[in-house]
């Protein structure tokens, strides 16, 4: 089976559209950014803008959060007020899933994420995110977790409370119907 990973002239369009209005809505995340500029390495990366678009259609409103000057990369991280709805639900990865006997999930975070094209905030990233505005007041977001951790049966997640930002553990088998992931891509 083949999977799309390009989008359409106007599929483009239209997410670059979305992006932009964005972008200019939320200049504090992005100081001495040019919208051109990422446009351009944008529309040079359909592989990426299609990664983009999977962020916005699972509603993770991604926007530009930084500039890597040594890659010469942009980065975007999901930017949505809670976890993004259509990435809810989920166990930490496939030997979670895996390990479930009945009441499975639908999917898990970091095969999603994979299928996407992107991957998903470890603890770092998700606390820079905390610092461009308050997410995750009523949600709550699996996070890249150590290995070390992981091969405990645990996984870790994040969310924001009482203006904190805290780091929790679970099995990584469990799921929420108000946990999800945040992603982040560099184009």
């Amino acid at each position: 089976m083949t999977t799309k990973t390009r989008l359409s002239s106007k599929e483009a369009e239209g997410l670059l559209a979305t992006l932009r209005t964005r972008f200019e809505k939320n200049m504090k995340r992005h100081k001495d950014i040019e919208w051109d500029k990422v446009q351009a390495k944008l529309e040079a990366s359909p592989g990426r803008l299609w990664s983009l678009n999977e962020m916005e259609a699972s509603g993770g409103e991604p926007d530009v959060v930084g500039y890597d000057k040594r890659t010469g990369e942009y980065i975007f991280y999901d930017c949505s007020p809670e976890s993004p709805k259509g990435r809810r639900s989920l166990c930490y990865d496939a030997e979670a899933w895996e390990s479930r006997k009945e009441h499975k999930p639908e999917d898990n975070a970091l095969d999603m994420a994979e299928a996407m094209g992107v991957e998903i905030l470890d603890e770092e990233q998700y606390r820079g995110l905390q610092q461009l505005g308050a997410f995750d007041t009523k949600t709550s977001s699996w996070i890249k977790t150590p290995s070390d951790i992981r091969k405990l049966g645990g996984a870790l997640f994040c969310d924001r409370r009482y203006n904190t930002v805290f780091l929790y553990h679970n099995g990584a088998e469990s799921y929420y119907a108000a946990r999800g992931f945040r992603a982040f891509l560099r184009v």
